[in-house]
């Protein structure tokens, strides 16, 4: 491991000097260039200082999930997974809490929370009589009170629409699920089909009847979507299809392959989340990758922030993605 000595004699500048810069003295005066050189020599040696971080005790995880959503979209038991390792790394006690039980198992003594799931208005206040110090994954149920990290989902469904415009597609379809509303119980349109019509309206290219949607994000879903799509317009089947996740996408792959319709040749797949599984489906997915760990990550570090350093504005943040071709989609 990299000492400060050798990142010294790398630079060319005293031990002294080195140290001071790498722990950011604001009474050292260098220069913009000296300073620039540590920096490098560092980053070149694999330099990592040691931190010792506060311990942040009582905080809540409030995952909102039932078994059986998490069973169905992998997407949620790998970011479960990742709070639960980063919350070690920065140093944060952290107490699980599942929607089975209810939101008034939360004690009152709860220093801040990390929240994935849906929410309703009741829940949300009462959160709000615990503590001011929140962030929720995914979503963005109370932004003027907590803050949020989220995938770009309005980004990412305008750009698979540009792309397959640039790939000669203008016959597109959408195969997606529905939004839950905790507050009325009904299901609702999702922000990717609301983002897809709109922007398709804007092209002058929508139509309906290339739209379909169902509650649920599973591969039962996606297969039965597909299906109905299939059933209803037969030859005048879309050349391409937008598929709001992954499992849903999978199983739309299964229903195109089972009635023989040539993928991407016929009909072109693009999906969003990159989980394990899409390199080994037939053909493999076109899917944009969503860095759930960057996603918990920033959690965490927005969640320090308003506890360790008082911070009361609100944020929120979107995370962009990066776009995985494989075969899918041409």
């Amino acid at each position: 491991m990299a000492t400060i000595k050798d990142i010294a004699e790398k630079a060319g500048y005293s031990i002294s000097t080195v140290s001071r810069v790498l722990n950011n003295d604001q009474s050292l005066s260098v220069s913009d260039e000296t300073r620039e050189k540590i920096y490098e020599a560092a980053e070149h040696l694999n330099y990592r200082k040691k931190t010792v971080r506060t311990l942040v005790k009582n905080i809540a995880f409030l995952y909102w999930l039932t078994d059986k959503e998490e069973l169905e979209d992998v997407y949620y038991k790998t970011m479960r997974m990742e709070i639960e390792k980063l919350a070690g790394y920065y140093n944060v006690e952290l107490m699980t809490y599942k929607i089975g039980d209810g939101i008034h198992q939360i004690p009152d003594s709860i220093e801040g929370f990390i929240a994935v799931g849906t929410f309703s208005e009741k829940e949300l206040g009462h959160l709000r009589s615990l503590t001011d110090h929140g962030v929720f994954i995914d979503s963005t149920p109370d932004p003027n009170h907590y803050d949020s990290v989220r995938p770009n989902l309005d980004q990412i469904t305008r750009r698979t629409v540009d792309y397959l415009l640039e790939k000669g597609h203008t016959e597109i379809g959408l195969i997606g699920g529905t939004y839950h509303n905790p507050n009325n119980d009904l299901d609702e349109m999702d922000l990717r089909e609301r983002v897809f019509r709109r922007y398709m309206d804007e092209k002058g290219l929508l139509k309906d009847e290339y739209i379909f949607s169902h509650r649920g994000f599973s591969v039962d879903n996606g297969y039965y979507l597909m299906s109905k799509a299939i059933q209803q317009l037969g030859d005048k089947l879309p050349t391409a299809f937008f598929v709001a996740a992954d499992p849903i996408a999978v199983g739309c792959l299964q229903a195109l392959n089972e009635q023989g319709i040539a993928i991407p040749n016929r009909v072109s797949i693009i999906s969003i989340n990159n989980i394990s599984v899409t390199k080994y489906v037939s053909p493999p997915l076109t899917t944009f990758h969503i860095d759930i760990r960057e996603l918990c990550k920033n959690a965490l570090q927005l969640l320090l922030e308003q506890i360790l350093e008082k911070r009361k504005l609100v944020k929120t943040l979107y995370i962009g993605s990066e776009l995985v071709e494989r075969k899918s989609a041409e």
